[in-house]
């Protein structure tokens, strides 16, 4: 692919992207989550790879641990919604989700040119699992499919990934609309990933994937603008906290954040609540950071604020943790978001093990159903309609829910409040 046909291409599709964003944005300004929710992560193989639902469980543990969540991973390879749709009774109602978000129609395409045929089936599965939610009252915010990068899918046709493109965003207006009719949020994830992936290509080349090295399955780096993308849909502030060093008093802190000692130019804060953590190198999208110029995950979802009162000298240098970096005086009296001046920062530590645990957490949940759960319906198909048989089916998903819930538990506890130290020297 020639930069040309590109950046042409991609004029194109950042107008049709915009488009789209305006259409679909609905209802995600409010919270949509409550205190003890019980969140399910729903979709296919790129839900399965437990990347996106992993910064998202990480981030609603870490950076909005007062919400006492509970989440679940659903990720099944090479589904698609009607294959959805015939399973969920069993394997995702027993477990009594209050609020669903859904990543369907990669599959649901078949990987060739939109026809009306393939349009109906992904509305018939995508509708069938948005009525069901409404039935049960969860709450839902719906993904549709995301696109295929122009670079790395069918490298020997690249005309294709145009093609498939076009046939994925009509699968997601179509779950937008589905969305809109039942009073459910969309989550933009096409349109927003396909804005995301110009404006890096423009920026990175042709080799920089966001969509992945198959150009189906996204690296870190795609699955955090998909994270975004739900996290948003979900109603999160985005507001972490704000610590405000005066250079001749007393600093403070807003809730979420206490001050243990501090002097003029100096604080010392215990936190219980975290800003989001990124990993890997500037341009690697094998990492998180690398996509960060292009996403406004820190200024929408991660602000961790650094206010500086009563600075005489025209740049004063900040260190936290190991870190040190300069800053004009009027951009720390306005304050500097530290989750993205800081990328290195004393939460990166603790904020790995969250990762770690949810990973082992998220690797039971797709076992718990490939392996046991989804084979409940073939009992039930031998066996019949049977109330005892129901009663024996329910004490094992409450057995294997305890052993989910001490997942859970372990991941909760690796939000332990963190001591730091901020301070501020005048140069």
């Amino acid at each position: 692919m020639t930069i040309k046909r590109f950046s042409s291409f991609w004029q194109i599709s950042v107008i049709i992207a915009t488009q789209l964003l305006l259409t679909f944005s609905s209802g995600a300004a409010e919270l949509l989550l409550k205190k003890g929710d019980r969140l399910a992560i729903v979709g296919d193989s790129i839900t399965e790879q437990k990347q996106y639902s992993r910064f998202i469980e990480n981030y609603l543990l870490a950076c909005t641990p007062e919400l006492e969540l509970k989440i679940f991973q659903f990720g099944w390879s090479g589904e698609r919604a009607p294959g959805f749709a015939h399973r969920m009774d069993n394997d995702l109602i027993p477990w009594k989700p209050t609020v669903v978000t859904t990543a369907f129609g990669m599959n649901d395409g078949s990987y060739r040119a939109y026809n009306d045929a393939i349009g109906r089936n992904y509305e018939q599965g995508t509708r069938r699992i948005q009525d069901r939610m409404k039935e049960i009252g969860a709450r839902m915010v719906v993904g549709g499919p995301g696109p295929v990068d122009l670079d790395s899918w069918r490298r020997d046709r690249p005309d294709e990934d145009k093609v498939y493109n076009d046939n994925l965003g009509k699968l997601s207006a179509i779950a937008g609309r589905l969305a809109k009719e039942r009073g459910f949020v969309f989550g933009n994830l096409h349109p927003m990933m396909m804005k995301v992936m110009a404006d890096a290509k423009a920026a990175n080349g042709a080799g920089y994937h966001v969509c992945g090295g198959d150009g189906v399955h996204p690296a870190a780096n795609g699955h955090l603008v998909m994270a975004y993308s739900f996290l948003k849909g979900l109603g999160v502030d985005g507001n972490i906290g704000t610590i405000t060093v005066d250079m001749k008093a007393k600093a403070s802190a807003s809730g979420g954040h206490r001050v243990i000692a501090s002097e003029p130019g100096t604080v010392e804060v215990e936190s219980s609540r975290y800003p989001f953590c990124f990993s890997g190198a500037e341009k690697d999208p094998n990492g998180t950071r690398s996509i960060l110029p292009f996403l406004p995950f820190n200024e929408d979802l991660n602000r961790f604020m650094l206010v500086v009162k009563n600075l005489e000298s025209e740049q004063a240098e900040v260190t936290w943790g190991e870190a040190k970096k300069t800053f004009p005086r009027a951009q720390l009296e306005q304050g500097i978001n530290l989750a993205a001046e800081f990328i290195d920062n004393p939460f990166v530590e603790p904020f790995q093990r969250l990762d770690r645990i949810v990973q082992q957490k998220q690797q039971y949940e797709t076992n718990m159903i490939k392996r046991i759960v989804t084979n409940f319906r073939q009992i039930r198909n031998v066996v019949g309609k049977d109330d005892e048989l129901d009663e024996l089916l329910a004490g094992v998903y409450g057995k294997l829910g305890i052993k989910q819930e001490k997942y859970q538990e372990q991941a909760r506890a690796c939000v332990q409040p963190l001591r730091h130290k901020l301070s501020v020297a005048a140069k």
